[in-house]
């Protein structure tokens, strides 16, 4: 079984290449469907394929498993997807086979691989992945093994060493920055845009500092209401965000939109009737929510998830220690998949053998036992008919091995006889102590 995985994130494509290969978890199924279809086709003949898609904001990984590898059809096909050509998706990307797959998707699961090195929020957005994947019935025995493993690494390398520690997340950054903007943060309004896990989590650190008013905005109103129930905060449609924008002198946004959510002209407008007092905006969201010029007005301090990195690294030399502890943990986490994974495959393994073997000696067993219900029906003695079921199964399943005993020359003989010896002497010798 080959195992591959092909993806983009932070360290390998900005943001707007990011924003073209986005999937919203509502995505998920209808896209892995299409992508099994592109690599199950004709031409490509990966029957049975295996599929999962990871994306974030950080990060679109395609993960795959199937008799053979098909990794340049996987990339022909999020090229399409993205609208790209697969030599520009390729000069963005990473691909990644078998062993190489597993210790990257460790490093994912544990936070080694984020842009805030040991954040959690990726292991469950890992989870929701996978439960997507079994939703659109892509996930088969490889891929959910490798993803098991890997909530199972994240969990040692958690509870072993201190990878978490120091760090400093995506929404305390947001805090951080608008606290070097803001002398006091008790007396600033705050428009968060969406209601997703993101937000609840920037929203969360905002409520810590009391500001004088939160506002939840949001596509479907009964969401937004739910989220801001948490803050005693208000809510606002999505529709009549450009109407209130200058309201507010903070705005977080982060949405499923394709498209961007906030123009330039309605913070054109926002800042005329703010007299150009400053807008402190924070787009978390891949695509974008806010249109980039934005950034490029005087009065508005635009943030982008790429422009936290800097503050987010803060905290990680303290924490190399544990990332070494982390990565002696993976290593060995690689080695148990792989060896599973060899266990499985048709020429090296021994799975399918076992499994051949057992088939076999059901069908002598099954074979045995219905003549013994003949004799026994024609009234034939039970004790003989017990000694001629055991004979049947007995010499059934010594027949082949007598053969071998007497095929090929001296040599094939004397390996062959040393085979037989033990698997059949020394084990019983053992087994009678």
């Amino acid at each position: 079984m080959a195992v591959w995985a092909l993806g983009i994130n932070h360290t390998t494509a900005p943001l707007d290449m990011r924003g073209r290969f986005a999937f919203a978890l509502d995505q998920i199924a209808p896209t892995l469907i299409g992508l099994r279809q592109a690599l199950t086709s004709n031409s490509v003949r990966h029957p049975g394929v295996e599929t999962a898609i990871l994306s974030t904001c950080n990060r679109t990984e395609i993960y795959c498993a199937a008799d053979a590898p098909a990794l340049d059809h996987t990339v022909d096909w999020l090229a399409r997807s993205g609208g790209v050509s697969p030599a520009l998706l390729r000069s963005h990307s990473y691909t990644l086979e078998n062993d190489l797959v597993a210790r990257h998707a460790f490093r994912v699961a544990s936070g080694l691989d984020s842009m805030v090195l040991g954040e959690a929020q990726i292991l469950g957005q890992m989870k929701n992945a996978v439960r997507a994947a079994e939703d659109a019935g892509a996930l088969g025995s490889t891929l959910n093994q490798l993803f098991q493993r890997s909530f199972a690494v994240a969990k040692e390398v958690r509870s072993s060493t201190e990878i978490g520690a120091h760090s400093i997340s995506m929404a305390a950054a947001a805090v951080r920055l608008a606290s070097q903007l803001f002398e006091d943060l008790t007396q600033i309004k705050v428009l968060f845009v969406g209601a997703g896990e993101m937000i609840e989590l920037v929203s969360t650190h905002f409520a810590a500092r009391h500001p004088k008013q939160i506002t939840i905005a949001n596509r479907t109103l009964e969401r937004g209401e739910k989220l801001a129930a948490q803050f005693s905060a208000n809510t606002m449609r999505l529709a009549d965000l450009p109407e209130h924008l200058h309201e507010y002198d903070a705005v977080i946004s982060c949405t499923a939109s394709s498209l961007p959510i906030i123009g330039l002209g309605a913070v054109e407008s926002a800042l005329k009737k703010r007299k150009r007092r400053p807008i402190f905006m924070v787009d978390l969201a891949v695509p974008r929510d806010i249109e980039a010029e934005v950034k490029d007005l005087r009065d508005v301090y635009l943030y982008t998830v790429d422009d936290l990195a800097n503050v987010v690294r803060t905290g990680q030399a303290q924490r190399q220690a544990a990332v070494q502890q982390a990565e002696v943990i993976i290593d060995h986490g690689v080695q148990s998949f792989m060896h599973w994974l060899d266990q499985r495959s048709p020429r090296g393994g021994s799975v399918p053998l076992i499994q051949q073997i057992n088939a076999q000696a059901d069908e002598w067993r099954a074979m045995e036992i219905t003549r013994a219900k003949k004799l026994l029906a024609r009234g034939e003695d039970i004790d003989t008919v017990l000694e001629a079921l055991s004979r049947g199964i007995t010499q059934k399943m010594l027949h082949g091995t007598m053969a071998e005993l007497h095929k090929g020359d001296v040599e094939q003989r004397a390996q062959t006889a040393d085979t037989v010896q033990r698997l059949f002497l020394r084990s019983q010798s053992k087994s009678s102590l």
